[in-house]
């Protein structure tokens, strides 16, 4: 088996190509898709696969507690340092899940997470530094792609391209 097969088996030994999302190895693969919903949450899976492999020392070159991971603790009101001890706790997704519905403040109804989820995949960079960040890795990833506007599509090109896709 080789080491990219071996990250992606759960510890119990599971089929082959099972991803280990209790402890991923961000160095072998990325994170889940931002647009991976969880309860309705975009990016959630994503940044609770960040933390993961924060806390099995495996994240690579992906952060914690990032731009895009603030975004979902200003909707959800809950802290960075808060959501992350849970983690460490080696909850589930489902138990993240019901974490952060009962903790957030204000409380969400579906139609408000549902609102928010698709108004936070459409986002585009909001500020000159932002848009100069992301057209130079745009260029660099695949100039040609007209079709990457948002940055949840600049992230899966990123993902794609890091890990050895071609444009």
């Amino acid at each position: 088996m080789s080491n990219l097969e071996s990250s992606y088996t759960t510890p119990s030994g599971a089929a082959a190509g099972a991803v280990n999302f209790s402890a991923p190895n961000l160095t072998l693969h990325p994170p889940r898709s931002p647009r991976t919903r969880l309860g309705g949450f975009v990016h959630l899976p994503r940044l609770l696969d960040k933390a993961r492999a924060v806390v099995a020392g495996t994240n690579g070159d992906f952060h914690y507690s990032c731009p895009m991971d603030q975004r979902f603790f200003a909707f959800t009101g809950l802290h960075p340092d808060a959501l992350f001890a849970e983690i460490k706790s080696g909850k589930s997704d489902a138990e993240m899940l019901a974490y952060v519905l009962a903790h957030a403040q204000p409380k969400r109804t579906p139609s408000e997470i549902a609102a928010w989820s698709q108004w936070f995949e459409q986002q585009t960079p909001s500020s000159p530094d932002a848009r100069e960040f992301f057209n130079e890795i745009h260029r660099k990833n695949a100039a040609h792609r007209e079709d990457i506007g948002t940055w949840f599509d600049w992230l899966e090109l990123d993902d794609y391209v890091t890990f050895g896709g071609r444009p």
